[in-house]
């Protein structure tokens, strides 16, 4: 009787001791991450809030930049670092100072463009996608509510746009937003952007602006093309690259007046060396350069660069080279003479068929 007594006694205690157990391995299994650390009273949360907490956790993973977006931006900032120290390198290269510098004239400050309410100054360089960076200031000053609204008339229409430029401000004003706005511009390959210009204002030639068909190609032909008796067919790149090259092209620029800066050098438009720009960006980037200097402005949530058509800005060294082809070596030469500053200015190499 009193063998059973302990029997039962011992069968107890181990029942006891297996109830112990498991409550504490199911207390472990509902925290894991508290391993190591010190328990705290456990709190059981409504369906709720279970849910609340689930999708905080999800957006804060989500919202974590991965490696390759971390490495993205990284090279990104340290590019733009490079462009604009190689800029102010050239820029204090005595030798090439009547290259790389150019007097804060009217014609420059007409090509910048104002956004006093979020401080920034755009710098126009034709043939570059500048009219979608003018579409996003049209935006920002409040003329029209999205970018998708602007009609197209109205970008170029500065009598309607709300772009004010620079030009249109007293010379302390000028001085005040040149030394404390944000202030970029867009480049491009120079030989691909005279091509550019090319095929848009003599080849295609918009029906809005047939002054460069009718006046400007005609007067171009009489002073640059070899054979005088060969006027049809309109403007050849041979003849543009003729007037381009001349040293002494100033007469037919005045004659053109401002509708030379679809060909004119970034130097002459923005005077580069003189303005202390914060980015330049590249046409053959603008993909990552166009969020980047959303972010530098201080715009990126404010207003989106236009979606750009993929392969668009990708740089086509075949285009170049077939239009060079029929040019001489001669006047590519003079031409690369005249473009040269922009060509170092920005990093550009100089074309293989130059020699």
């Amino acid at each position: 009787m009193h063998h059973r007594w302990l029997l039962l006694v011992a069968c107890f205690w181990v029942l006891f001791m297996l109830m112990v157990a498991s409550k504490l391995i199911t207390l472990t299994m509902k925290d894991p991450e508290g391993y190591g650390n010190k328990q705290g009273p456990l709190t059981v949360l409504p369906e709720t809030e279970k849910i609340a907490v689930a999708e905080t956790t999800k957006l804060q993973i989500e919202s974590q930049p991965t490696t390759n977006s971390l490495k993205d931006e990284s090279y990104t900032v340290l590019l733009h670092k490079e462009r604009t120290e190689l800029l102010r390198s050239v820029c204090s290269n005595g030798s090439l100072r009547n290259l790389s510098h150019t007097a804060i004239s009217k014609f420059v400050l007409d090509r910048i463009f104002v956004s006093d309410k979020h401080r920034i100054l755009f710098c126009q360089t034709p043939k570059v996608g500048n009219t979608q960076w003018k579409k996003v200031l049209i935006v920002l000053n409040g003329a029209f509510s999205s970018i998708e609204e602007i009609p197209e008339n109205v970008v170029h229409d500065h009598e309607k746009n709300g772009l004010p430029r620079l030009s249109s401000f007293s010379a302390q004003d000028v001085h005040e937003r040149l030394n404390s706005y944000f202030k970029f511009f867009i480049v491009r390959d120079p030989f691909e952007r005279l091509i550019s210009a090319f095929k848009d204002k003599f080849v295609h030639n918009p029906r809005f602006e047939p002054w460069y068909k009718h006046d400007i190609a005609p007067a171009i032909i009489r002073k640059y093309r070899k054979d005088r008796r060969e006027s049809r067919g309109g403007l050849q790149f041979q003849d543009f690259v003729r007037y381009l090259g001349d040293p002494n092209h100033r007469f037919l620029d005045l004659q053109f007046g401002d509708h030379i800066i679809h060909w004119v050098t970034y130097v002459e438009l923005c005077a580069p060396c003189e303005i202390d720009y914060n980015v330049i960006g590249h046409h053959e980037t603008l993909e990552d350069d166009a969020p980047y200097i959303l972010r530098e402005a201080g715009i990126e949530h404010l207003v989106s660069y236009p979606t750009i058509p993929p392969g668009i800005t990708k740089y086509n060294k075949s285009k170049v080279e077939n239009y060079f082809s029929k040019v001489s070596k001669r006047d590519i030469r003079r031409l690369y003479t005249r473009f040269e500053r922009d060509f170092k200015l920005f990093g550009y190499k100089e074309p293989t068929f130059l020699f």
